[in-house]
């Protein structure tokens, strides 16, 4: 029988290896011409054939934020924040770096075992220290890089205390712009864990926009084969209420007990066929020949994007999904929702 050292080792390993599965996805849709990641062959070599949907949602919000002004703020002047949690070898600064988009804080964290796999390949290439500054300090051992505008540095995000010192360490303040990142990993943590997580964001930046996406569904029969083949590669599965039926469970995760004051939640074959710039749909389809639409729209309504908003300024009116009428907010939530 496994020790609770042992499995929470496995857990960290299994976990950490999506962040590789992710990274040769995004490696596939630049070599088929669906997005353009400049950066992303420096991290890794190998694609593995996925669908560009995911990344298309997160640009598509993460640009109305950074687009998103003050009523009293000239434009591109207010100071804005991003903070991915688990971020594994995401490239998006360097891609907003080149876009002109970039936020004034860009912080990245991940186990140590992943930021210092990054920081050695930020260090080793000159193509990715060059955009983070000529003053950047970079401890390889440590998994840290720290510059004026952007900071990677290693934690395990289920110790709640150590990240409020990462925070600190990382100069973030809590009452500036913040988008908050977690792309597939609160579903690899214990539920308790996932719940402080969210909780602990919604009570440190007072004006922010929680970002998810996440696996739904799972107990369909197609939601238990993805599930059997998460088992296969030993992931800690949770199946539990961020893990539901996509229209009211992620908005009560986001939103109960206390926590942020809007949450809106839609599977990915909405958002793709309703969010997504219809022409560039249209650009994408036209790049392969495809005829596996049956299985492909079954995965998508296997996958969602929820955001939690926190908004005491009203600066996030017309943020997010348009039209979209099935949002919840405190007032609209029940006293007890069901697990």
């Amino acid at each position: 029988m496994a020790t609770p050292v042992a499995e929470s080792r496995s857990n960290r390993a299994a976990v950490q290896a999506t962040n590789d599965d992710a990274s040769a996805s995004k490696l596939s849709c630049v070599k088929k011409g669906y997005m353009k990641d400049d950066y992303i062959h420096l991290f890794v070599r190998r694609p593995v054939r996925r669908y560009f949907a995911r990344w298309a949602a997160l640009r598509k919000l993460l640009y109305q934020f950074l687009d998103c002004e003050g009523s009293n703020s000239e434009k591109g002047s207010t100071k804005k924040q991003i903070l991915s949690l688990g971020a594994g070898f995401d490239t998006t600064y360097f891609q907003l770096q080149d876009e002109g988009k970039a936020p004034y804080l860009y912080v990245e964290l991940d186990f140590k075992e992943v930021t210092s796999k990054k920081a050695s390949l930020i260090e080793s290439c000159s193509q990715l220290r060059d955009k983070i500054g000529a003053t950047t300090s970079i401890l390889r051992e440590n998994g840290e890089v720290l510059s004026d505008h952007y900071r990677l540095l290693p934690v395990d995000l289920r110790d709640i205390p150590n990240l409020d010192d990462v925070i600190l360490l990382a100069n973030m303040d809590p009452s500036v712009q913040t988008f908050i990142i977690a792309e597939c990993v609160l579903i690899y943590l214990d539920p308790d864990s996932s719940r402080s997580i969210v909780g602990w964001a919604e009570k440190t930046f007072s004006t922010a926009i929680f970002f998810l996406y996440e696996q739904i569904h799972p107990d369909d029969a197609f939601g238990q084969q993805m599930i059997q083949i998460w088992r296969v590669e030993a992931v800690h599965f949770w199946v539990s209420m961020l893990c539901q039926l996509c229209k009211q469970r992620q908005k009560y995760f986001l939103i109960r007990d206390g926590r942020f004051q809007k949450a809106v939640a839609w599977d990915m074959l909405r958002v793709y066929s309703k969010f997504v710039d219809a022409n560039e749909r249209r650009r994408i389809e036209r790049l392969e020949l495809f005829d596996e639409f049956e299985e492909w729209h079954m995965m998508q309504e296997h996958y969602c994007v929820a955001y939690g908003i926190n908004d005491v300024m009203g600066l996030y009116g017309k943020f997010g999904f348009e039209n979209d009428e099935q949002h919840v907010s405190k007032t609209s939530l029940p006293a007890s929702p069901s697990p």
